[in-house]
């Protein structure tokens, strides 16, 4: 049966119908609908299951708070569940599913919950699972886990088919809303001359006003919001975006907005999703308010709605809500949603106002419509299961004893308005308590402030506690002046349109209907509709000595849904408050958490997915290595060479031949992705001191030292060259993989702890390229290319000089990573591939091999130079690789020295760095655990060491490993066996291998090779 209005709706577009699906039932909408208004269009009332009760559940609201209209839309690799109906645009084939029941939403065999709801209480779940204890993970667990949650997660094999990108910008200020006081709070604001960026969730500008009504400056809202918009448009320094929600304000000014790009429009050009990082010196919430609904019994039954979110479907899309319904209020509010229904041609039975003294001058205006009025009389319960069919009324100050039936297929209530106040609350704003309208407001002598100490932050309009149309407007004309302000701009006051609307009488605040509701009621009055929380949670809660409203939120779940208790919190804090005997500031409110609604886990991510699910860092040389068949490693963020096998050669044949050829003639290396961080200043050598185990202050300027990090736990974290290049700089090189780690560290000590230390940190690794020129005739190279002087005498080991090669400006050190004589050459990144290339062409002459990361691994393996991450595992100290030599005794303290102090770090008994090599030359297995005799407290063979590292050596033309051993370094000649795995047939089974400890250091141990 058709819902729908014959003529109406502010957004819909009666020309375009658009197909749609339901639960598979196939429906029309119109273009310009939501979900839920075509829903509604279509009589669907019942929407979906309640969470712990599986009641059955319709559409409350029209916006983002809406709690019961969840969805299941698309399938496949477009699948994504828990989507509001209220938010989602509609389009042309959507497909939508109710959750949370099984086998059908009209018959749902997780309704029997609703039948034990006595037995299933507030903290229920604390109380019955502790016994008998063993039937937790047997039989508790497997159930609730399987109930646990809405809907359904996609499936693990569909990839998300949608692209998502993440945004930056910066603007004066940032205005967040678009109703009317966002609109005029933008317009002052960039009248007086800042830069401004106004964003709406929305699909449309002007919020509630033009459905409310009114007039401002001579006109209705809805035109007064075009002429606005025009206004704002044509201004140069203005950015105006809908369907961007701001979603989280967060320290220093910085702001994360989630903008549905073409959730509306499937398959169009462009992202489905953007996060946009504003960072703004001004923020203004023009964020609005959301009605509350009221607390009586069966106020979840299907078709019980806001009484605004029902002239939202009327005025908006022309659709019928209900065609007989029946308005609860306890403000002036609801006689507008009665007046828009009898206008639209729908009855209104009854007003059920709940205070004795009634309306003010709208319900004179009801009344000459014909509209009956009852004040001081609410509704005692719901008549419907699935669907409202009537309401039983009462008097407010009663128990709830009926005093009438009113037959109606719909309830519209409104029990007030609550300032959006979350974005303001996000950076620890704080509120304060509205008495007349009983709800919290920002408290400006509390607002955000930024890093300077002042406010950054400023609410207006309703979000402000403003709710009549005239006072919004002043409200937002002025808040865009004190924003420019704030901004250093000489803003003159700004006076706000004339505006009018009609004059209402106070709220009453009401928290349960009738106000001494039975239990039979209070057991059926739900607060928050996700988690199924009612009245009578709340009173036991506050009964059993929850007293926090913290501790009730965890305890009862009130608010802990998706909607962070945009319709339930005030609600319960009023029940809380009456069951404490307390006032409400005294109780207090929860804390409001970002992100304002939920966000897509896809806008989160952005582009890191897939190949980019970490960035992509390539070096210069990087298409050079793909022309040449590079086998390519991961490390870190960088792709490296593994190899490069030729025609017919395995990985193992080709890094045994570039080793072979930079021990015998000349290699050359892309080493582009060692961390290279800049420490420069006043105070950089004591810094450096610090973070070093030994000396860096006294490296004298030209001279390179090798240094070990620590963290404060004393376990080493990074290795690596460290360079001095001036008075005051320093160039510290790190790990490939741990260029970012090291200069986050750095950052932290620095801004954390020693933040009046005079030093600057800045991650150059992108910035050079480095290659590594290595083996015997790695001089005579440089000495072809022509331009600097590198013989021993005038660039020793350890040393670097600048100069030209190639006619290309260099940096060369005298380092080696692989025993071989070898030059570091650092070349600004935009000429890497040039000098790349020349080293190539010239190095013919010696048979210039490129190698990768296996033959670099294998080479610093044969001279005994550790590897961070597989010498070190976070629990390694520099005393247990023998670097005790690395570690200076001069100064007094470095980070980690105590820790390095403490007794199980220098026990004798400790894993220790050693060599190992087998008696037939094999390849020990990498990882193999050292085994010893007895067994440990879980009946497992005691172990007494492990393999870091296992290579097989062409050099040496046999198996070397390092390893870690229970006091390794005083037990050289010792044998030892590890374990290996054996496959035989179809079972694996462990054998043992022999192995005898030996000096780490296979190859050249008096490291001549690389000083000649």
């Amino acid at each position: 049966m058709s819902a729908r209005l014959t003529t109406g709706g502010r957004f819909t577009d009666r020309s375009k119908q658009l197909g749609f699906s339901f639960n598979g039932k196939r429906l029309t909408g119109y273009a310009g609908d939501t979900l839920a208004s075509a829903l509604l269009a279509n009589d669907q009332i019942l929407v979906g299951r309640s969470y712990k009760f599986h009641r059955p559940r319709g559409i409350v609201a029209s916006g983002a708070e809406e709690p019961n209209a969840l969805m299941h839309l698309g399938s496949g690799n477009r699948f994504e569940p828990d989507q509001r109906a209220t938010t989602t645009e509609l389009f042309d084939g959507l497909v939508s599913e109710s959750q949370n029941h099984w086998p059908s939403l009209e018959t749902d065999v997780g309704a029997i919950n609703a039948r034990l709801a006595r037995f299933l209480p507030a903290g229920f779940y604390y109380k019955t699972f502790l016994w008998p204890r063993g039937l937790w993970k047997h039989l508790y667990e497997p159930v609730i886990r399987q109930a646990a949650g809405l809907g359904r997660a996609p499936d693990a094999e569909s990839r998300d088919a949608d692209r998502y990108e993440h945004f930056h910008v910066h603007v004066d200020l940032l205005v967040i809303g678009g109703g009317v006081a966002g609109l005029m709070a933008a317009k002052t604001a960039a009248e007086a001359g800042a830069q401004v960026l106004l964003v709406e969730q929305t699909a449309h500008w002007g919020g509630r006003a033009p459905v409310d009504g009114g007039i401002i400056d001579s006109m209705d809202p809805d035109a007064w919001v075009a002429q606005t918009v025009a206004a704002l448009e044509a201004m140069p320094n203005v950015r105006m975006r809908l369907r961007l929600m701001g979603a989280a304000v967060q320290d220093h000014g910085h702001v994360l907005g989630y903008e549905r790009v073409s959730d509306h429009a499937p398959g169009s050009a462009g992202p489905r999703h953007r996060l946009w990082r504003i960072r703004a010196r001004q923020v203004i919430a023009a964020t609005g308010a959301i009605e509350r609904p009221l607390s009586f019994a069966g106020n979840d039954v299907p078709g019980v709605m806001l009484a605004a979110a029902m002239r939202d479907y009327v005025v908006n899309f022309g659709v019928i809500p209900g065609r007989r319904t029946v308005v609860v209020t306890n403000n002036d509010d609801g006689y507008r949603t009665a007046i828009c229904l009898v206008r639209a041609g729908l009855e209104v039975p009854a007003i059920l106002d709940a205070r004795p003294y009634g309306g003010g001058k709208i319900a004179d205006e009801a009344r000459a419509l014909g509209i009956r009025i009852e004040p001081g009389r609410a509704v005692s319960k719901v008549l419907g299961t699935r669907r409202v069919t009537g309401v039983a009324s009462c008097l407010q100050i009663g128990e709830g004893s009926s005093l009438e039936d009113i037959p109606c297929d719909a309830v519209a209530m409104s029990g007030g308005w609550s300032p959006v106040v979350h974005l303001w609350s996000h950076t620890g704003g704080k509120l304060m308590w509205d008495e007349a309208g009983a709800f919290f407001r920002p408290d400006p002598e509390r607002a955000p402030t930024g890093a300077d100490g002042l406010p950054f932050v400023l609410a207006c309009g309703a979000a402000n506690g403003a709710l009549a149309l005239p006072e919004t407007l002043r409200c937002a004309a002025q808040t865009g002046v004190d924003a420019a302000r704030r901004l250093g701009i000489k803003a003159a006051d700004a006076a706000a349109p004339p505006a009018q609307t009609t004059d209402e009488s106070s709220l009453m605040p009401v928290w349960i209907m009738p106000a001494k509701a039975r239990a039979d009621l209070r057991m059926k009055a739900f607060l928050d509709y996700q988690n199924d929380v009612k009245v009578s949670d709340v009173q036991l809660a506050a009964r059993e000595g929850y007293e926090s409203v913290e501790h009730t939120k965890r305890y009862t779940t009130l608010g802990m849904a998706s909607d962070q208790g945009k319709l339930s919190n005030i609600n319960g804090l009023g029940i809380l408050s009456d069951a404490l005997g307390k006032p409400i500031p005294q109780v207090g409110t929860t804390t409001f958490r970002p992100p304002y609604t939920p966000i897509s886990f896809g806008v989160i991510a952005g582009e890191a997915r897939g190949e980019m699910f970490q960035p992509l860092r390539r070096t210069p040389m990087q298409d050079w290595h793909a022309a040449h068949g590079a086998a390519w490693e991961i490390v870190g963020q960088w792709r490296r060479p593994y190899c490069y096998p030729q025609t017919g050669e395995s990985k193992r044949d080709a890094v045994n031949r570039e080793i072979n050829a930079a021990r015998g003639s000349l290699g050359v290396l892309d080493a582009s992705t060692l961390g290279k961080i800049l420490v420069k200043g006043p105070d950089a050598g004591k810094f450096l001191d610090m973070m070093y185990t030994n000396m860096m202050s006294t490296l004298p300027v030209g001279k390179c030292r090798y240094g070990l990090m620590c963290n404060e736990n004393g376990f080493l974290m990074d290795d690596g060259v460290v360079v001095r290049l001036t008075g005051d700089s320093w160039l510290c090189h790190t790990t490939s993989g741990g260029a970012d780690h090291v200069h986050a560290h750095m950052e932290n000590w620095l801004q954390c702890e020693w933040w009046d230390w005079k030093v600057y940190t800045v991650n150059l690794t992108e910035q050079y390229a480095q290659i590594a020129v290595v083996g015997p005739n790695a001089r005579k190279l440089l000495e072809k290319l022509g331009g600097m002087d590198v013989s021993k005498d005038a660039l020793p080991f350890l040393q670097w000089a600048d100069g030209r090669l190639a006619d290309t400006p260099v940096r060369v050190y005298r380092i080696s990573f692989s025993g071989e004589l070898c030059y570091e050459i650092a070349i600004p990144a935009n000429r890497g591939r040039a000098f790349w290339d020349k080293l190539i062409q010239a190095g013919a002459e010696w048979n210039i091999t490129p190698y990768g990361t296996e033959a670099l691994h294998v080479m610093r393996a044969e001279k005994g130079f550790i590897m961070i991450g597989d010498e070190s595992d976070g629990t390694v100290i520099p005393q247990d690789l023998g670097l005790g030599w690395a570690i200076s005794k001069k100064k007094t303290d470095y980070l980690g020295k105590r820790a390095q102090e403490r007794p199980d770090m220098v026990r004798g008994n400790r894993w220790q760095l050693v060599g190992l090599e087998t008696p037939d030359g094999s390849v020990l297995p990498d990882g193999a655990y050292a085994v010893a005799a007895g067994k440990n407290a879980n009946g497992q063979r005691n172990v007494q060491g492990r393999v870091t590292s296992t290579y097989y050596s062409p050099t040496l033309t046999r198996g070397i490993a390092m390893g870690l051993v229970e006091n390794g370094p005083g037990r050289m000649g010792e044998t030892i066996w590890f374990t290996a795995e054996e496959q035989e047939h179809t079972t694996r089974k462990l054998s043992l291998v022999e192995a005898k400890i030996v000096s780490p250091v296979f190859f050249d141990p008096k490291g001549e090779k690389q000083d000649v």
